[in-house]
């Protein structure tokens, strides 16, 4: 933890992203390039801010858990953009970033004056990030996308859930969050093509697009057999055993993911017969045998403690583990050693915990350097880095900015 000016510089210290998005992809994207070191000013409207510091309970002094889980590493400014002088604060801005984030309405930022003829003229070198619901062009392009509806449409829906069960969502809004480490991706490809070109350009990730890729080996199964894909409950539909089993003491899952594990397993539970037998000697024969082998794998862990199960098998290197709940998840012992828990010093908030970043870097190490920013908290402190005091005044007295 630092105090948010003297950590060893990241991998995108000197970048700075001006970050008009709310919700959760483009926050969770401004965040994650905040995670690596760049410079990330979120911009939100005077007028309540980012849609998410209402989504609660919980709240910690007023702020929502959701909105604290989202926007770290960035510091925090309110302009009203409904405004003229709003509008032309923004086109000062642009210029003096090198990646501007936004997820408006399709064609808002263009309404504004700033489409791709103002970038040409005024901003070439900026990069321009536009998270969509259904993209740019396309029938559905004028829709707004929500995660939930993206999720049932794409059909991830459809083979989430019990077999013979409805179709059910992932637990997290999973496209938002794909869709925002697929814009950090983007983006860092935009900034490398600029050393290049000397020029940005205007990039685009869609949550429609990023929940059909999420398909992944599933979708990639339909166009090779046009077959149509369906639900396995915690179950694999190339792999078993791969799926949850009662312990005697806790639900585990267990994922044997080819034969020689198979033999393993089978010699571990006293079974040794299993992997000579033709019904179940290969992962193929599994699968056509499929309740078989998962009643007889059941049956024989129904009985052993998963405190001696889960050593054991992870000894013989067959991959196992608990179904924990979060609060377990999060108090893990390894949780804590990959640091995955972080505290934040927090001007309001006493003691504010968050999760950590998944990005772990030697050289450019990736920091937590700014807490989550109250709505306008850090406006005058940016706004002189780009305007004289009398302007900024002037600004508030009109109440343009907060």
């Amino acid at each position: 933890m630092s105090d948010g000016r003297k950590t060893p510089e990241g991998a995108l210290t000197g970048f700075k992203v001006l970050d008009l998005s709310r919700i959760l992809a483009g926050p969770w994207c401004g965040m994650l390039l905040g995670d690596m070191g760049a410079e990330v000013v979120k911009v939100e409207s005077p007028k309540g801010g980012d849609d998410t510091r209402a989504w609660g309970p919980p709240f910690l002094e007023g702020e929502s858990s959701y909105y604290l889980g989202c926007n770290r590493n960035k510091r925090g400014i309110a302009i009203d953009f409904s405004a003229p002088e709003g509008k032309q604060l923004l086109a000062t801005l642009i210029p003096k970033f090198d990646v501007v984030l936004e997820n408006f309405k399709n064609g808002t930022l263009e309404k504004w004056g700033f489409d791709a003829t103002w970038f040409e003229t005024h901003a070439p070198q900026v990069v321009r990030c536009s998270i969509t619901g259904y993209g740019l062009e396309g029938p559905l392009s004028q829709l707004p996308g929500y995660d939930f509806i993206l999720q049932a449409e794409s059909g991830l829906m459809s083979i989430c859930g019990e077999e013979e069960g409805v179709p059910s969502k992932y637990g997290v809004a999973i496209v938002d969050l794909a869709t925002g480490m697929m814009a950090a991706n983007v983006i860092q490809g935009a900034l490398l093509a600029r050393y290049r070109t000397g020029r940005g350009q205007h990039v685009e990730v869609a949550l429609y697009d990023s929940s059909i890729a999420l398909l992944a080996n599933i979708g990639a199964s339909h166009l090779a057999t046009g077959k149509e894909a369906r639900r396995f409950g915690n179950g694999h539909p190339t792999i078993v055993p791969y799926t949850t089993f009662n312990a005697k003491d806790k639900l585990i899952a267990l994922a044997v993911g080819n034969d020689g594990q198979f033999a393993k397993l089978a010699e571990i539970l006293g079974h040794p017969e299993w992997s000579k037998n033709e019904k179940y000697q290969t992962n193929t024969a599994r699968i056509a045998n499929r309740i078989e082998v998962d009643a007889m794998v059941g049956a024989e862990l129904k009985s052993i403690a998963s405190t001696d199960l889960i050593p054991l098998l992870r000894k013989h290197g067959i991959p196992v583990g608990p179904v924990n709940t979060v609060a377990e998840a999060l108090a893990n012992e390894h949780t804590v050693a990959r640091n995955m828990i972080v505290k934040t010093p927090h001007a309001v908030i006493e003691d504010l915990k968050g999760l950590g970043t998944p990005l772990k870097m030697k050289d450019t190490p990736t920091s937590v350097r700014y807490p989550p920013p109250r709505l306008g908290e850090h406006t005058q402190e940016v706004l002189r880095e780009y305007l004289d005091q009398a302007s900024i005044d002037q600004l508030l007295e009109k109440k343009i900015i907060a």
